[in-house]
């Protein structure tokens, strides 16, 4: 038996996790879906104080009052940031971390440092501004796929509730550095990149294969990774197949670069 710690990204919350965390349970492992402070039903106890290190903790109280046994901490997008933060903190109840479809924050990057395109930020940080009363990031229409991400695979009936469940991001979440102190460096990790999203397996080996050494980390065996054929919503729009994967990246398979 594993536990999962599912932590969404942007907008979403708990909720977003409910047939994945359903299948989990079906298997016979544990799953905790994270809700952080301020999103899903907890929208309400959002504020301008509510950052990223707000967020971290929010995972580390799970952890800690669940007690798992090297469990499976998995970030979504932005939801890997208080995910790693949350691992550096417990690595004695964490195992691995499962990077879904997200890129690689290291100690002292933010949330928009981590973005690839800096129009997307621009444009975030100018809805704050105009909509959001400079400190949250009220939900983007679900047609606006550069700042929701591919949709790919989401059926109706999921990007309803998609549309009608989105919180408000504070944006302190996505503006305070990220604080990392080592202590889950060389802890196993997965990566899962959602392929109709942009990056797959094939983008990293070419990345690999240029030399640089940034790249190195990515050949180590502790590392492993999985496509999948889908938008950046998994959990919605396969959530049977992302359930196959997490249980495989928790039995240490997926592809290696090394």
């Amino acid at each position: 038996m594993t536990a999962f710690v599912l932590v969404s990204g942007g907008y979403t919350g708990g909720w977003i996790w409910r047939e994945v965390a359903a299948r989990l349970r079906e298997r016979g492992h544990d799953a905790h879906p994270v809700t952080l402070t301020g999103m899903g039903d907890r929208r309400h106890l959002a504020g301008r104080e509510t950052d990223l290190e707000t967020h971290v903790e929010d995972v580390v109280q799970v952890l800690a009052h669940e007690q798992p046994r090297d469990a499976v901490v998995v970030g979504h997008c932005y939801g890997l940031l208080p995910a790693l933060g949350a691992a550096d903190r417990r690595p004695d109840l964490v195992g691995r971390v499962v990077y879904l479809d997200t890129g690689m924050p290291a100690d002292g990057d933010t949330g928009f440092d981590v973005m690839p395109d800096p129009v997307v930020r621009d444009r975030l940080l100018r809805r704050a501004e105009e909509l959001g009363a400079g400190w949250r990031l009220p939900p983007p229409p679900l047609a606006d796929e550069q700042l929701w991400g591919s949709l790919a695979g989401v059926t109706p009936a999921a990007r309803e509730r998609l549309e009608r469940l989105a919180a408000p991001q504070p944006l302190a979440t996505l503006t305070r550095p990220l604080r990392l102190t080592g202590a889950a460096a060389e802890m196993p990790a997965t990566g899962v990149f959602c392929t109709a999203h942009g990056t797959s397996i094939a983008t990293l080996e070419a990345l690999v294969a240029t030399g640089d050494p940034r790249y190195a980390i990515l050949t180590e065996p502790r590392v492993g990774f999985f496509d999948l054929d889908t938008g950046h919503y998994p959990m919605l729009s396969r959530p049977g197949e992302l359930a196959d994967v997490l249980m495989r990246a928790a039995a240490d398979e997926g592809r290696r670069l090394g």
